[in-house]
């Protein structure tokens, strides 16, 4: 590995400067995106050594080796900086950026966005894009008030601890309502004694994450794309 970046199969290749491409299939039919968390504000610049993305890298091996042999693309979003700040949103601009990078690489495909905490926030945010077929988000930061009508037939699901001392579970679940309403076909779970950073019962993290993730990109089917 370069940089603290990742190998999941293959070599990790950066691929423009919101995206870093973890596994590269011959021709990508879908595609997932991960969003590690972050900071309400801080303008230090975001590295890929720091715990929060980290965090995220049990969270592509599961996946990965739940679809050793599926032609589907795995990549992160790079972050300029570690924080939101405010009505800057400098996370979900990053987002927004990758997913733009990333139609660049594979067209169409169907993109699923999996994000923790800040990189929740950030993955609901940008799932308006044509592209979003799903989105997963853990233990997300979503403060009163964050948008929902961008969701309408979009498959979201979210999953909360509910030792969460960080992040507000039963702000998960009413977001989770109000995507509903709004025609989202949305999910929330409560995982018992789960902690913000999935450290209590981190293999279920992984495992169901991951096998949510596999079903969202669904079975393989005629002929990839990309």
């Amino acid at each position: 590995m370069t940089g603290g970046e990742q190998r999941v199969s293959g070599d990790a290749a950066r691929a423009g400067g919101a995206l870093v491409v973890l596994r590269t299939p011959p021709r990508a039919r879908a595609a997932v995106l991960y969003l590690h968390g972050g900071r309400a504000d801080s303008r230090s610049p975001s590295r890929p050594w720091h715990l929060a993305a980290l965090r995220m890298r049990p969270f592509v091996r599961a996946l990965s080796a739940a679809l050793p042999d599926d032609p589907v693309l795995l990549a992160q979003v790079r972050y300029r900086v570690r924080g939101w700040n405010g009505t800057d949103a400098d996370a979900l601009h990053d987002a927004r950026q990758a997913l733009r990078e990333l139609s660049g690489l594979v067209r169409d495909v169907p993109v699923v966005l999996v994000g923790h905490s800040m990189g929740g926030r950030a993955a609901l945010g940008a799932a308006g894009a044509a592209q979003v077929k799903a989105v997963v988000a853990l233990a997300p930061w979503l403060p009163e008030g964050e948008p929902v009508t961008h969701l309408r037939d979009k498959d979201v699901v979210v999953f909360h601890g509910d030792r969460d001392r960080v992040t507000d579970p039963g702000a998960s679940a009413a977001f989770v309502q109000r995507a509903r309403a709004a025609g989202a076909r949305a999910r929330f779970h409560l995982v018992p004694g789960g902690d913000h950073a999935m450290l209590r019962g981190s293999s279920h993290w992984h495992r169901t994450t991951a096998a949510t993730v596999a079903d969202l990109v669904g079975p393989r089917t005629g002929r990839p794309r990309g």
